[in-house]
């Protein structure tokens, strides 16, 4: 396991043990997002899928870059990787 994968693991299996917590120290608020599942075959979706837009996320995750997710007790954890990671504390460094 590579030195970013193994860091990434550790993240995730630390971020399962934690309910969703509302606000806090240490957390920005970026907008509302729009929810939607996208069901195959409607709207050009190949699989059924969720979507989440907000225009704030494609300041942190770009087109084509991936990520990871992984479901939580009230709401779901998006693990960042390298430059997605300075983004997102660069936007943090602003507000």
């Amino acid at each position: 396991m590579t030195g970013e994968k193994k860091k990434a693991s550790l993240i995730y299996l630390h971020c399962l043990k934690y309910n969703m917590s509302g606000p806090g120290e240490g957390k920005i608020k970026l907008g509302k997002a729009d929810v939607y599942i996208h069901v195959k075959g409607k709207s050009n979706a190949r699989i059924t899928h969720v979507d989440i837009e907000l225009d704030a996320l494609n300041k942190i995750i770009k087109n084509k870059e991936s990520t990871y997710v992984a479901g939580k007790h009230g709401g779901v954890f998006i693990g960042l990787r390298g430059e997605m990671i300075k983004r997102a504390e660069e936007i943090a460094k602003k507000k």
